[in-house]
């Protein structure tokens, strides 16, 4: 049998703080394993050339039942 146990992802909301994520995640059952962070970016144009801005980091934590 496998003893594999089964994997989440939790994005941080807009309106939430980390440990407000982190607490979400623990009633749900879930222990952070790992934490990702990407950028977002957005298209603007900067002297008539398409651009491409950063304009904030969106942060997603891997959670494993526990």
């Amino acid at each position: 049998m496998s003893n594999k146990k089964k994997k989440c992802l939790f994005e941080l909301r807009s309106d939430e703080t980390i440990s407000e994520c982190l607490d979400r995640m623990k009633a749900e059952g879930y222990v952070p394993v790992r934490r990702m962070e990407k950028p977002v970016f957005e298209e603007q144009i900067i002297n008539g050339k398409k651009e491409y801005v950063p304009v904030k980091q969106q942060i997603i934590f891997e959670g494993k039942l526990i």
